[in-house]
């Protein structure tokens, strides 16, 4: 696998959820979709989307539901296509959405592995591979980023750093969709800044990528520290994400 077939299947993965073309990502104009249901999308996505902005920084593709395309779309044509995704222009498109009971939810940047800076990281501790019955007694809270309680059919593979047999560090890839699965890192407060995340990381996305599978990575701007980790372990920015949920839905996640 190339970097140019990771980028294409990532693309592809982005048409399924947003309901458009992968022609429409690589176009340096602003594109406005009407959101559907796809089986195809990734497994945790809810949609039709009320609202989903995607670039992979020539443009933005804005997947709505047809009361808010025209909306969107001034909005979009009216910023440059980073200041949309940021204040203090964001708070334009969040008072427009008030009216309709929507706010805006979720911003994410997503990683995907560059095969120039991928490689095997060392870390000092014993490494072990780890398929789903040999991960089934993790399911704590130490590790709810590496594994999902509540979508433990969609977790395949693992990878864990042990000390002394203790596990200390855990990587887990979440197949969240045919092509593509989503790897999830925790390391034990007192064992970090010792390489662990990363070493752990990078190992799991390379036996994602011998198994014919593209990894990626997520986390919020904001994450400095998993966004280093991503860095650190060959991984590069490659799309950023901002969705809108019920105003209902982001005052519960609030309380």
């Amino acid at each position: 696998m190339t970097n140019q077939e990771i980028i294409a299947i990532a693309m592809q993965q982005s048409a399924a959820d947003s309901n458009c073309s992968v022609d429409d990502f690589q176009s340096f104009e602003n594109k406005v979709v009407i959101s559907k249901n796809s089986d195809k999308a990734r497994k945790y996505l809810t949609l039709p989307f009320s609202c989903d902005l995607t670039s992979y920084g020539n443009n933005i593709v804005a997947s709505v539901t047809e009361e808010l395309a025209e909306i969107v779309k001034a909005y979009i044509n009216k910023y440059p296509i980073e200041h949309c995704f940021e204040t203090p222009n964001l708070h334009i498109l969040i008072e427009q959405l008030k009216p309709y009971d929507l706010n805006v939810c979720f911003m994410a940047e997503y990683f995907l592995p560059d095969l120039n800076f991928l490689r095997p990281l060392q870390c000092g501790y014993e490494i072990r591979v780890l398929n789903p019955e040999e991960f089934s007694g993790y399911y704590q809270k130490e590790w709810r980023n590496a594994l999902s309680e509540t979508r433990k059919q969609l977790d395949r593979l693992a990878v864990g750093a042990f000390d002394q047999g203790r596990l200390v560090g855990l990587a887990g890839a979440s197949a969240d969709c045919d092509t593509m699965w989503q790897i999830g890192i925790d390391v034990l407060p007192e064992y970090r800044r010792q390489r662990i995340a990363s070493c752990l990381t990078s190992r799991l996305a390379q036996e994602i990528l011998d198994r014919g599978i593209v990894p990626f990575y997520c986390c919020a701007w904001s994450n400095v520290k998993s966004a280093r980790t991503a860095i650190k372990s060959g991984f590069r920015p490659s799309w950023v994400q901002l969705t809108v949920k019920s105003s209902e839905l982001v005052i519960k996640m609030n309380q």
